[in-house]
């Protein structure tokens, strides 16, 4: 099967898929209405579990692109917090609510861990009772700037403050005239790494979903070359679920980076030693020794 690149706007609809209410326009805030997102999910639901090569689902005008871009009014120039600086991701920053001062952006991203959001993906991934994160763990504002990238990777799955596993992903990109030629596509690889599937550009008002499971690779590998006056933003937000049988059973993955067949991409030897350990060593005494107990 060969590669699909997404450049320009794929599968837009006339209205966006979620429908937004304003109640003040000058503070930015606004309401998802919870039958339309609920109604909306099931619609999706069949092209999102049928995808390939993991559940997922690219969506244009996926919210109201005036509503977005007026989030870009309030984006900040300072305060930012680096993930890494290392081999596998570079020059790529963060924010979360705690970090931000303005109304528009707060609006949005609580209005993204509310009950229609819940709906809509619940709906949509047949995953039920999900669970919003009010601390926005490595998700919130993120910006990667010229020289940038992140590798292919299969995200972490335990929320340590919260004791919750991890289900979905939520991008939403904000980049108006993203040219192909800066590269700054999202990349979604086979479980095995063997293939790349997907390349979506992250062009303003689309939305990526996807399962977050160990396997689930995608990235953002190769270096941006936008003009130093502009960076790849996108808001990354993330959902999880209770397990009834608690998360004893569950391996514990901090972010796993796989390097690409034929690229110069480095093992990420650090976190590779961690895992043996995790997976050899008692689970108690994992914990004990990580400093991280069972509450």
């Amino acid at each position: 099967m060969p590669t699909e690149t997404l450049t320009q706007p794929h599968a837009t609809t006339a209205a966006p898929v979620l429908t937004t209410t304003m109640l003040n326009v000058d503070a930015g805030a606004f309401m998802l209405d919870v039958e339309q997102a609920a109604a909306a999910g099931t619609a999706l639901h069949q092209r999102y579990a049928n995808a390939e090569p993991f559940p997922h689902i690219i969506l244009d005008n996926f919210i109201d692109g005036a509503l977005l871009r007026s989030l870009l009014d309030e984006w900040p120039s300072s305060g930012e917090r680096i993930g890494y600086e290392r081999s596998q991701e570079r020059l790529k920053f963060e924010w979360q609510p705690v970090n931000l001062h303005t109304p528009r952006l707060r609006a949005f991203l609580s209005e993204m861990i509310s009950v229609p959001m819940l709906r809509f993906l619940e709906n949509m991934t047949s995953i039920p009772k999900l669970i919003a994160d009010p601390h926005f763990i490595g998700g919130g504002l993120h910006e990667t700037r010229a020289g940038g990238h992140l590798g292919v990777h299969a995200d972490f799955n335990i929320h340590k403050p919260m004791n919750v596993l991890r289900r979905i992903n939520l991008l939403i990109y904000l980049n108006d005239d993203w040219a192909p030629e800066w590269n700054g596509a999202l990349e979604l690889w086979t479980r095995d790494m063997s293939r790349k599937v997907h390349s979506a550009l992250p062009l303003m008002g689309r939305a990526v979903v996807f399962n977050t499971d160990l396997d689930s690779f995608h990235g953002v590998p190769d270096p941006i070359a936008c003009p130093p006056d502009r960076a790849r933003r996108s808001i990354a937000l993330y959902y999880y679920t209770a397990p009834e049988a608690g998360l004893d059973a569950v391996p514990d993955r901090t972010t796993v980076f796989k390097p690409r067949p034929g690229s110069q991409d480095k093992t990420d030897w650090q976190v590779m030693r961690r895992h043996m350990l995790a997976d050899w060593i008692p689970p108690v005494v994992y914990r004990a020794l990580r400093g991280n107990p069972k509450s």
